[in-house]
């Protein structure tokens, strides 16, 4: 993904009427991706032990469970997960529209 410079990026489109998961990337920034996620399911547990994952939260209701806790993330609230800190992510209320800004070569381990 290589998106020309200096082009705005409408979110909107790429929001508007989803009603199932939907992970694009937008851009690249240095060595980092940002992406839109569209959540309307739970996401396995999991870890990067590459990298650490940042969620902004622009609609709906994003939980992430951690071991021995829950955050609940509305709009306009952000949090980091440090890289090897397994988690699971999953909207509250049916579907959450979040940014995620991680390393462009993330790896993944699933957990559980």
């Amino acid at each position: 993904m290589h998106p020309a410079s200096l082009t705005v990026i409408d979110l909107q489109p790429e929001m508007d009427g989803v009603n199932q998961y939907k992970n694009i990337p937008l851009t690249l920034v240095n060595d980092h991706v940002v992406r839109l996620s569209v959540m309307t399911e739970p996401f396995y547990w999991h870890y990067h032990p590459n990298s650490d994952e940042t969620f902004l939260v622009l609609e709906g209701t994003l939980c992430i469970d951690l071991e021995g806790r829950t955050v609940e993330l509305t709009p306009g609230q952000l949090f980091s997960i440090p890289a090897y800190v397994a988690h699971c992510t999953r909207p509250k209320d049916g579907r959450t529209v979040n940014i995620t800004f991680e390393l462009a070569d993330i790896q993944t381990v699933k957990t559980a």
